[in-house]
């Protein structure tokens, strides 16, 4: 299989509403959402050759669990020799004012 970057992704706002809530109900205290501006999200797409986005689960230096941004290829490798991103900004502390997916 390779990927097209056309792949369909698409989730209701109920399931993506169920889900979240699930996660926040079984990982009490924990960080909820990570954002990530355009600029670096468009830098990792803009690459020639990507077609899409893989995102790592991680572990810093500082223990804390967060997010691996890397550009993907058509034949499913990494582009680890470009640009990547982590760095996100993360919910706690600065979360959406009102969400129906970080709520409850």
């Amino acid at each position: 299989m390779s990927f097209t970057g056309r792949e369909d992704h698409h989730v209701t706002l109920a399931e993506a509403t169920a889900w979240t809530a699930k996660y926040r109900n079984n990982n009490p205290g924990q960080v909820k959402s990570h954002f990530y501006g355009k600029d670096a999200i468009n830098a990792i797409l803009a690459q020639s050759n990507c077609v899409g986005i893989r995102i790592y689960h991680a572990i810093n230096d500082r223990d804390e669990k967060v997010l691996v941004l890397v550009g993907v290829k058509a034949d499913e490798s990494d582009m680890y020799d470009g640009v990547m991103a982590e760095r996100g900004i993360s919910c706690p502390s600065m979360c959406p004012p009102s969400s129906p997916l970080n709520e409850g």
